[in-house]
């Protein structure tokens, strides 16, 4: 039975993940190349760059969520679905304080606080809906993994000194601390806490609403494990 779940996962999960590495590739290309703002922006956390994937869970959730219910893995009640996610929305943007405050604080620690409150979100939203949870966790390190690749290889290029994108920039406070920690910081610990709760509250929220719009919420057969 998990074998034929993790099946699912992955065959659901393919298309999206391959729609979304093409755009971290093509991001990465058009900061390279210096395309025009405000499609891609060099500047640290991307600037708000039109092109980029943390806005595909938009997307990507309501297209999860109309497959999951037609293949009968619906929600058992849409809204508990939406009331979680939105409750996982309200401890996003708790951690993200928390984050904000560390900032101006330089507190390296108390960020990774913010950052973990926020993957806690996406944990509080799964229960709602497990099995688009599930399929939005799959997503989301399939989304960001390949993102932090691309920042491993960014920040080791030109002798640390980087590639001037935003997948390497670091704040001027912090370009003397040696690679292993800058690498740790600001890329391994947001991309696999923060990108990651973010990824899977908001997909749930748009997918849970998107079932309710479509009237197609009908319970599981069985709950999602």
């Amino acid at each position: 039975m998990e074998e034929t779940r993790a099946t699912s996962i992955t065959s659901l999960i393919t298309i999206p993940a391959v729609i979304t590495l093409g755009i971290t590739i093509l991001r990465l290309v058009g900061e390279l190349e210096h395309w025009p703002k405000p499609w891609f922006n060099e500047a640290a956390g991307g600037g708000g760059a039109i092109v980029g994937i943390s806005w595909l869970p938009i997307i990507f959730g309501p297209y999860f969520a109309a497959k999951l219910t037609r293949a009968g893995e619906g929600p058992s009640s849409v809204g508990k679905a939406i009331g979680l996610a939105l409750a996982g929305f309200v401890v996003v943007v708790l951690g993200g304080v928390i984050a904000g405050i560390a900032a101006t604080k330089l507190n390296f620690n108390l960020a990774g606080t913010g950052f973990l409150v926020i993957l806690i979100a996406g944990f509080i939203a799964r229960l709602g809906w497990r099995a688009l949870g599930n399929v939005m966790f799959a997503y989301a390190f399939a989304a960001r993994i390949p993102v932090l690749i691309v920042m491993f290889i960014a920040m080791r290029a030109n002798g640390g000194l980087g590639w001037g994108t935003h997948y390497d920039v670091v704040p001027p406070n912090f370009h003397s601390l040696g690679f292993g920690v800058k690498f740790f910081y600001f890329a391994l610990v947001p991309q696999m806490t923060l990108w990651i709760g973010f990824t899977v509250v908001v997909g749930s929220i748009f997918g849970a609403i998107a079932a309710a719009v479509a009237g197609r919420g009908k319970p599981a057969v069985a709950p999602a494990a």
